[in-house]
């Protein structure tokens, strides 16, 4: 089974951050941007949460908080985030989006963000693996 590495050596290591006070609006706009559902809010080059399209149909829409007034810092996800090392497994991953219900995990080496993976990643990492090993038996089977 792969790791962490395996992914973003795949998708790159290209992570959209903002800082606690940017505007949730844009935040959003960024996302939209650039098609992605999270964004990473680092501090000084310091991880310190995530937002995420769940973040803001509950805390902001759901609250009756304005986009365009409501800062970043507000609604993020922060505190003790769920976080992964490239070494890490793709089993424990998705064990880990499975248990703590999180669809991202940022990816963090020597206290430094390194990227993040989806659970779009993960599956699609489970699936290239599986039709590798379905492919390689065929080829044993069959003799080619």
């Amino acid at each position: 089974m792969g790791n962490v590495s395996n992914i973003l050596r795949t998708k790159g290591n290209v992570t959209h951050s903002v800082s606690p006070n940017t505007l949730v609006y844009d935040a959003l706009e960024l996302m939209f941007q650039k098609n992605i559902s999270a964004v990473v809010v680092l501090e000084d080059d310091e991880l310190v949460g995530i937002f995420t399209e769940r973040d803001y149909a509950r805390k902001v829409i759901l609250q009756g908080k304005s986009s365009k007034d409501t800062p970043i810092s507000e609604i993020m996800t922060g505190g003790e985030l769920v976080t992964v090392a490239p070494g890490t497994s793709i089993d424990d991953c998705m064990r880990l989006m499975t248990n703590r219900f999180i669809r991202h995990l940022p990816v963090v080496e020597n206290d430094k963000l390194v990227g993040i993976i989806s659970i779009g990643d993960v599956v699609r990492s489970i699936i290239d693996e599986q039709k590798f090993i379905i492919e390689n038996m065929e080829h044993y089977i069959t003799g080619t």
